[in-house]
């Protein structure tokens, strides 16, 4: 298919719906809108973008084999994994996210800036998972472990459905190795009541719902807030949404999760783009110093994660 053909052939489509609600009768003025139309005044010019390379780190068996991840994380963390029984191949991991992994497993908050599909959501999904198979092999991870907060709810939505693909598929229903669950004010009582008496080890939610978890009285809210005492990663996806007064409000909300929880609350943020000027190390110490404000906890300069790509053309 010839994409340029087909966005002419979709403009066309387009121009022919919003025409057949007016038919216009003076000369002058049916004029005036054809020429519009022919200019393409009420559509962009098609955008064209190149698919980045980003360096490969591995896949998950080598992190395995290395110990740096639970040997579970092999049979989770599959491509093409069915309701069939098709388990699919094992993930290769990007450069960049293995770096996250590996700063996770020093216990160091850190914050991801890389482009749209460079799978941000497994640099924290990964160390996440891990840590709960750990625990609970030596007795531990009860409770929630990780809050992942979205600016909206369609992202939050979207998510869950990634990690059923991940901790869902291939393996019996009540039988996954860990646990998720959304909490965002779509859930009704029974569900949000459920969730209260058998929290899941990984809570979706949005920064609204946080709030009212921790000032709200009502039954169900403080049950869920007193399963996360022991609270090891707060993440904040999409970073660079939270600035000036929202900002400031979120930042006194992580400081009030980690008072709440734990002191030793591991803090990750992913953005797409949050600083833009300067050399590769001048951005790292401005994304540094704003996620440091905002967690109020250290973000390291080093800890601070962007894309490595390489090049697949010839000179």
């Amino acid at each position: 298919m010839d994409v340029f053909e087909f966005r002419d052939q979709l403009v066309g489509e387009y121009e022919r719906f919003t025409r057949s609600f007016v038919k216009i009768k003076a000369d002058d003025i049916k004029c005036h809108v054809d020429a519009e139309y022919a200019a393409g005044r009420y559509w962009p010019q098609p955008m064209v973008g190149l698919n980045p390379a980003f360096v490969p780190g591995g896949d998950i068996g080598k992190f395995v084999a290395e110990g740096l991840l639970h040997p579970e994380c092999e049979r989770i963390f599959r491509f093409g994994k069915s309701e069939q029984g098709d388990l699919g191949t094992a993930l290769t991991l990007h450069k960049h996210q293995e770096q996250a992994i590996r700063v996770a497993t020093r216990r160091q908050s850190y914050v991801l800036t890389t482009g749209t599909g460079s799978g941000k959501s497994l640099a924290y999904f990964v160390p996440i998972v891990d840590d709960v198979l750990r625990r609970r092999a030596a007795g531990g991870a009860k409770g929630i472990t990780a809050i992942v907060v979205y600016p909206m709810n369609a992202l939050c939505n979207s998510q869950l459905e990634e990690l059923e693909k991940y901790l869902s598929l291939g393996y019996p229903k009540g039988g996954e190795p860990v646990t998720y669950a959304r909490y965002t004010g779509q859930e009704n009582d029974e569900a949000r009541q459920k969730l209260a008496a058998n929290p899941p080890d990984i809570l979706l939610t949005n920064y609204v719902m946080l709030e009212l978890m921790l000032t709200r009285h009502s039954a169900p809210d403080p049950q869920v807030m007193a399963q996360a005492k022991d609270l090891r990663f707060l993440v904040l996806d999409e970073l660079h949404t939270y600035r000036g007064r929202q900002g400031a409000d979120v930042a006194m909300l992580v400081r009030r999760v980690r008072d709440r929880t734990s002191p030793n609350l591991l803090c990750v943020g992913t953005s797409a783009t949050m600083a833009t000027e300067g050399t590769a190390e001048d951005r790292r110490r401005a994304v540094s110093r704003v996620a440091s404000r905002l967690f109020g906890a250290e973000v390291r300069p080093e800890n601070v994660i962007t894309e490595t790509l390489y090049r697949v053309t010839e000179d």
